[in-house]
């Protein structure tokens, strides 16, 4: 039976398979590749098994299905005596990530809001037109996609528990992970120019914004789409299995990481050279300073240190170096949870509580009561006027320039009697 049955390519296998072997499953755990009748496959227990037990004594394990004239058999063994010790259970593990996907659910829809009131204040008001705020404004655009990435991603890979993760080759769901790429490498590219405009504002004396501005244009949404157009094409041609939501070659996984690698990188040398320009600033000698100039001195520091951390992206250093099956339970809660509330932290930090926003914020608001107190004068004092076709704006202009010249003539006849 076995020599009449020829090898046949990954395009025939589906039709195939359901005559002479096993057709691809996904048994919510592992994907199980096609198999000959009579064939003994064997995989290695999935990488969430190793969240919950210490890392010291955990090993791979593995486990194992025979293709049967009726099918897939049962795994030998099961999962829960190949991939756990008896104390763990499935639940645990269906808790645990449940509670971190509510968690940075959470996170990403509270940076939604909070980056998008934050685009409306910058883009409202004109004079937080500058390439200061141009570039934030890019960066909160950068947050806002990435979130919504996240909840498309989300919504096509994971819609149904028990979806089968080996048929989803869809156009569709690789279009959604090439976009969910293309945001996060977006958003720490732009991480990187903010960084890198804050260092070269200290470090030059002159500095062209607007002609280095069209630059950081092109670096931190140009960059993103020649890294993100390799990945798909390499992938198409050398790892085009299921939906690409899963990073098996780690050769083409490199075209998107090494950048993102290198970004966190660049930010942190960056930040550090920030510190040690503001360091010397404080120590620079002041006339007539005394102890407390130089208190406010180091308050304005740390609070300047505290300030850049988010807006570098400084805490991804933490993990970024580290290999990836190293404290992977705590990696997933500090990337996936915690990271998800940095675009709120972000918009908090340099909008709500920016005094140059709050300041205009505050002008606006006293203009508009200022406007509105005096249309509503003008329309008890002179009924006439207000039941014209006049507006309020132009009864403040009559009513400014009646009273002008009524100071003007009062002048005029008291400068003869001097």
């Amino acid at each position: 039976m076995h020599s009449s049955i020829r090898p046949m390519s990954d395009s025939l296998c589906l039709s195939s398979c359901l005559s002479s072997g096993c057709p691809w499953m996904w048994d919510n755990l592992t994907c199980w590749q096609p198999a000959r009748i009579g064939e003994v496959v064997e995989v290695k227990c999935p990488e969430l098994f190793s969240q919950f037990m210490s890392e010291e004594d955990y090993e791979l394990g593995t486990v194992s299905r025979n293709c049967t004239m009726f099918g897939w058999s049962e795994t030998f063994p099961h999962y829960i005596d190949a991939c756990l010790y008896e104390e763990t259970g499935s639940n645990h593990t269906d808790t645990y990530y449940a509670s971190v996907k509510a968690l940075y659910t959470v996170g990403y829809s509270t940076s939604l809001v909070s980056l998008t009131m934050a685009m409306v204040i910058l883009c409202r008001f004109r004079k937080l037109h500058c390439t200061r705020n141009f570039i934030h404004m890019n960066l909160f655009v950068s947050f806002i996609l990435r979130a919504i990435s996240v909840f498309i991603k989300d919504g096509v890979l994971y819609a149904k528990e028990d979806s089968e993760h080996c048929f989803i080759h869809t156009v569709e769901c690789r279009a959604v992970m090439i976009f969910f790429h293309y945001c996060v490498l977006s958003n720490y590219f732009w991480l990187f120019i903010e960084g890198l405009y804050l260092f070269t504002l200290l470090v030059e004396t002159f500095f062209p914004e607007k002609r280095y501005f069209y630059w950081y244009i092109i670096i931190g949404w140009g960059t993103p789409t020649v890294c993100v157009t390799i990945w798909a094409v390499l992938r198409l041609h050398f790892d085009d299995v299921g939906c690409w939501d899963m990073n098996d070659n780690a050769a083409i996984w490199w075209v998107i990481k090494g950048p993102v690698l290198a970004s966190i990188m660049i930010n942190f040398v960056l930040f550090v050279g920030i510190i040690i320009i503001l360091v010397q600033k404080l120590q620079s000698p002041d006339i007539g300073g005394n102890e407390s100039t130089y208190l406010k001195k180091v308050q304005r520091l740390a609070r300047s240190t505290l300030l850049l951390i988010p807006l570098f992206g400084i805490h991804y250093t933490v993990f970024a170096f580290s290999p990836e099956n190293v404290s992977k339970k705590e990696r997933l809660v500090f990337e996936l949870g915690l990271g998800s509330f940095q675009g709120f932290v972000v918009a908090v930090l340099y909008c709500f509580l920016n005094g140059e926003v709050q300041s205009e914020i505050k002008r606006k608001w006293r203009s508009w009561t200022v406007n509105r107190y005096f249309a509503v004068d003008l329309k008890h004092r002179h009924p006439s006027l207000a039941s014209s076709g006049v507006n309020g704006g132009t009864q403040l202009s009559i009513l400014s320039k009646s009273s002008s010249q009524i100071r003007m003539s009062s002048l005029q006849a008291e400068t003869p009697a001097t």
